[in-house]
């Protein structure tokens, strides 16, 4: 009768250790994750409100809530934008959004989208800066994981001036996309001046800048740059600004196999089109905005640069690229121009 009981016992206490072991291996595939994401961005700007809701919602409906992300906006995570590829690489931040252009040394081959050319709008820059990613780039996102790589346009200035002339640009205080195109900045005839976007309101109110490169939706809401110009300018030659949603390496590599091939999933040409649709979209917007004659624009001024000064900027800028080749074959970069061409084909 004792031997039963201890058998019983035995055997009960092995149900229950089967028992508990089972439970901590079902709770170890369900393990919950909240990803911390870095943008420097107010709460309102469309890539919170439609990018990074389409991306949390997508990770956690593939992963049954157990991956979710919890967006930082307006610099929660380190004020301003020069530093984001820095916070992710450190792991402040399990994921940033930032541009490229705000670290050209770190990126000088991605920038190369930034210059005009073939391109008119974001989705299709984001296209062609696809196209070469695996020849061309993919080298100077080695300590990341990337997970999406797009553009927006700036195919307008705001300005507190008339620029739509190269006489108009003469002199005029510039900011343009991004620093690399200086050279073409300064070819026609502008002083260009690099200042973060955060900055820029500021800059045309107190006349610390004549104009700067934008998307039409930016005299919007929310960097209502309607309230500090006299001016709007469009059919400018188009530059673009260039973004990184990118996560920590080792963030990345902590997850279990399954919560990484979601982000497998969705990361590359599906989540860089869906950033490009979102300023592409947002672009948009801004001109359906422009259209309704708004009281916010009733005191600007909006214009059209002309074919024929169209055509003249064009040209200069295309005889400025060759300087901006020569300065990446003086970096050691010998193939920029073949890069360019590769994005504009």
């Amino acid at each position: 009768m004792k031997t039963r009981q201890r058998k019983s016992s035995a055997a009960r206490l092995m149900l229950s250790l089967a028992f508990l072991f089972g439970l901590s291996v079902g709770s170890s595939r369900v393990y919950s994750e909240e990803l911390s994401v870095a943008t420097f961005i107010p709460p309102q700007h469309h890539i919170n409100s439609f990018y990074f809701d389409w991306f949390g919602k997508e990770l956690s409906e593939r992963s049954d809530g157990s991956l979710t992300i919890k967006v930082y906006p307006a610099g929660q995570l380190g004020a301003g934008p020069v530093q984001q590829y820095k916070r992710v690489v450190e792991g402040v931040a399990d994921i940033a959004f930032g541009l490229q252009t705000y670290s050209p040394t770190i990126f000088p081959k991605s920038v190369l989208i930034v210059p005009p050319g073939k391109s008119t709008n974001a989705l299709e820059a984001t296209e062609r800066l696809l196209s070469v990613y695996d020849e061309h780039l993919a080298d100077e996102y080695k300590d990341v994981k990337l997970i999406g790589l797009f553009t927006v346009a700036g195919d307008a200035w705001a300005s507190t001036q008339d620029l739509s002339t190269l006489e108009g640009l003469k002199g005029a205080k510039v900011v343009p996309f991004a620093t690399m195109v200086t050279p073409l900045m300064e070819a026609l005839g502008t002083v260009p001046v690099q200042m973060p976007v955060t900055e820029m309101y500021t800059g045309l109110s107190t006349g610390t800048i004549d104009g700067t490169t934008i998307s039409p939706a930016q005299m919007d809401k929310p960097w209502n740059f309607a309230e500090v110009s006299t001016h709007y300018i469009d059919n400018i030659p188009v530059t673009f600004a260039v973004f990184f949603v990118a996560m920590n390496k080792e963030r990345y590599m902590g997850l279990s196999d399954e919560h990484r091939a979601i982000i497998d999933e969705l990361a590359g040409e599906t989540a860089s089109m869906m950033g490009a649709t979102s300023f592409h979209n947002e672009g948009e917007r801004g001109k359906a905005w422009h259209a309704t004659k708004p009281a916010a624009m009733e005191e600007v001024t909006s214009i059209s640069v002309s074919d024929e000064e169209r055509a003249k900027m064009d040209a200069i800028i295309q005889e400025g690229m060759k300087s901006i080749f020569a300065d990446y074959a003086e970096r050691g970069i010998d193939n920029a121009e073949e890069i360019y061409n590769a994005m504009n084909k």
